[in-house]
């Protein structure tokens, strides 16, 4: 089965629609890693505490 062909603007709604979500997956994994940066740096600085 051939897929449906789309007109410019049917694809330029398509592209815009990939593209939220794709920023969408960037900002989960920008704010996953701030945590994980975080926890590393608590866990630093509760290890020269304990110094």
């Amino acid at each position: 089965m051939r897929p449906k062909t789309l007109n410019f603007e049917q694809l330029v709604q398509q592209n815009k629609q990939e593209l939220m979500r794709d920023e969408k997956s960037i900002s989960n994994i920008e704010m996953r890693l701030e945590k994980r940066q975080e926890e590393a740096a608590l866990r630093e600085n509760n290890r020269e505490l304990s110094m």
